[in-house]
């Protein structure tokens, strides 16, 4: 007996040893450019919010995390993207909880790295770490955790990145600095007014983020952080100009499966998803030359995984050329290709006509290193479009000190039009200085906006 486990032990680590090579070589042919790609999150924690190792706020789901529901999980995605890669994000309390449940659940998703190749790594504080601890704690929590992530796989592995929700720059200079980690996923991009931070004001697409500010993209190698800046969830863009639940709208409408599948059902939900990875994999895929669209489920949550396993079979039938990966491999895909922040990111969307996605509405989106720029029009008469958004970059920015829901970084223009500077305005009636900077790198806009 004792002979018959030593060989397959023996042909186990020689089966993940293969495919551990196989992984690293597939990793290595990941390019950037000329690529759909979708990336998929799951959080596996023990508390609803655990914003510290001993405080939580929200509420107890041991029970909503059982073997069931995670292999139920991975099964969705096995079969409704056949090969596809995807990272597990455990929480302080589920990386060190010692009931059976969890440790049955921790020993499932090691066996997926080594079956699938997903990613395994750490979430600090349930997304709002900042808010509630002070930067040298998040760093502690992080480098522990990150002992823990090692400690539990096993073979020397170490995750590519790190899903955070939001996370302040520092924090994120650290993970670079001091745990070699140059992929976090940490900013949600939009959000305001809604969960336990606010964090609106950043690019929706990968950047390095300044010093001064998580939102903001770095301005120089002085300024610079190696940590690329992930977006959380892909959103639809007409919906995510809202300020929370304004209008009665979702503004986090997009591909989260709360705000589609559990508030419409799964056949308009679905819609709506796929309407928003449209965005990206259509029209944003001709512009950037690339598509990327990020999803994040709580395996807690008590929606049917069959909506999970539909989205993903729809993308794959619609884009057979996608490419399902970890989060990081797709930030170090983008950190191969880009060693600044050189893009120069932009989207077009009509509505859906779906909850805040308003169907007689084009929005269009313009992201660099120096500002980001929103222009709203309706598509049912001739009016000019107006910026709703314009965030200048190339200025000052701070993050607060104390610990805070207020994280983000509002320009002069806000889409969430929560100031009397709100306002919208054609693009002619912008402060000179943001005219040039707009101008310097669209000056058709300009252009446009005189000829009307």
């Amino acid at each position: 007996m004792k002979i018959r486990s030593v060989l397959l032990l023996t042909a186990l680590a020689v089966l993940f040893g293969h495919s551990a090579k196989a992984q690293q070589k597939a990793n290595s042919d990941l390019k950037l450019m000329g690529t759909r790609f979708l990336t998929f999150n799951a959080i596996i924690r023990v508390n609803q919010i655990e914003v510290s190792r001993t405080r939580n706020v929200g509420e107890d789901e041991r029970a909503l995390h059982t073997p069931e529901r995670v292999k139920a999980f991975r099964k969705a995605v096995t079969e409704g993207f056949p090969g596809g890669k995807m990272t597990w994000a455990f929480s302080w309390l589920a990386l060190n909880d010692t009931s059976e449940d969890y440790k049955q659940i921790r020993q499932l998703v090691v066996s997926y790295h080594h079956q699938y190749g997903d990613e395994i790594t750490f979430i600090p504080g349930a997304y709002f770490a900042n808010a509630y601890n002070k930067t040298e704690q998040v760093n502690r929590d992080l480098h522990d955790a990150l002992q823990l992530v090692s400690k539990m796989v096993g073979n020397g592995y170490r995750p590519k990145s790190i899903v955070a929700g939001f996370l302040s720059s520092e924090n994120q200079q650290y993970l670079a600095e001091k745990e070699g980690i140059h992929v976090c996923q940490g900013n949600i991009w939009s959000q305001f007014s809604i969960d336990n931070q606010d964090g609106d004001g950043s690019i929706c697409y990968p950047f390095y983020p300044s010093k001064q500010h998580f939102c903001k993209p770095a301005q120089s190698k002085a300024d610079f952080v190696d940590c690329v800046n992930l977006d959380g969830w892909s959103v639809d863009f007409l919906a995510g100009r809202r300020a929370g639940f304004n209008e009665g709208f979702n503004s986090r409408m997009g591909v989260g499966p709360i705000e589609t599948i559990g508030k419409y059902g799964q056949a308009t939900g679905l819609k709506e998803m796929m309407h928003t990875t449209a965005i990206h994999f259509d029209k944003g895929y001709e512009l950037n030359g690339f598509g990327w669209v990020t999803n994040c489920w709580e395996v807690s949550l008590p929606i049917d995984v069959a909506g999970l396993k539909e989205w993903l079979t729809q993308i794959r039938q619609r884009w057979p050329d996608t490419k399902l990966v970890t989060q990081g491999d797709f930030g170090l895909a983008w950190r191969a290709y880009y060693k600044s922040n050189t893009f120069n990111y932009r989207f077009v969307e009509q509505g859906s006509g779906i909850g805040g996605s308003d169907a007689d509405k084009e929005i269009s989106w313009f992201m660099n290193k120096d500002f980001r720029l929103a222009m709203l029009k309706n598509i049912d008469n001739s009016a000019p479009a107006k910026v709703i958004d314009f965030t200048n970059y190339t200025l000052p920015a701070r993050e607060p000190m104390e610990m805070t829901r207020k994280w983000s970084l509002l320009g002069d223009i806000n889409q969430k039009q929560t100031r009397p500077q709100d306002k919208p305005m054609v693009i002619d009636s912008l402060a000179k200085n943001n005219r040039a900077l707009i101008g310097r790198r669209y000056p058709y806009l300009l252009r446009q906006s005189k000829q009307k």
